[in-house]
């Protein structure tokens, strides 16, 4: 369990942070970088829940807390290199969490109109803010590739956040009434 009594330490001023394990990295570095997009694609998943209409949503507003909370798992994975002293005990993202998105992709996908089309962000406020979060989870996984083509990294990690995009594009479509609401991309339309 973490335990956060002072807020600031002081110890981030000269633009370097510390790893899980002790080792100090500059800020700007792709480790950080990557788990900082998985903060932010977090806090813009909170905001889709603060934003989720009472009636019916329960199902999505549990889901989603579960996500935030896989989301911190993640970004303690990506914060706890392989090799590090903690390494053999860190918290990873498992197949198992993978297994449970890819089950939940295929029971939110199951009753949504056929796609003749890319879908264009829109249609309902909580759908855009979905395509919202999935756009971010994409720029997350551009940051996690990039680390994992430079370093080693739980290849779970990268095959949840591919997932989670599909599942926010799912979801997203789900809140448009079941796709109908869909606003769908017309190639060429303003030639």
């Amino acid at each position: 369990m973490v335990t956060l009594n002072k807020i600031y330490t002081k110890t981030g001023d000269s633009g370097e942070t510390s790893l899980v394990g002790g080792l100090r990295v500059a800020k700007h570095s792709l480790r950080p970088e990557a788990f900082g997009e998985v903060d932010e694609l977090n806090s813009i998943l909170g905001l889709v829940r603060t934003n989720l209409p009472v009636d019916n949503n329960l199902e999505i507003d549990k889901l989603l807390e579960r996500i935030q909370n896989e989301l911190f798992d993640l970004g303690a994975d990506l914060a706890t290199p392989e090799g590090s002293k903690y390494s053999d005990k860190a918290l990873r993202i498992s197949t198992l969490q993978v297994d449970r998105l890819e089950n939940e992709i295929d029971f939110y996908n199951k009753d949504l109109n056929e796609l003749k089309s890319f879908v264009l962000p829109g249609g309902s406020l909580l759908s855009s803010w979905l395509h919202f979060a999935r756009t971010a989870t994409r720029r997350a996984e551009r940051k996690i590739t990039k680390l994992a083509s430079e370093e080693g990294i739980n290849n779970n990690v990268i095959t949840y956040i591919n997932r989670l995009s599909d599942l926010l594009f799912v979801i997203a479509r789900r809140c448009n009434n079941n796709g109908k609401a869909d606003i769908l991309w017309q190639p060429g339309l303003t030639r």
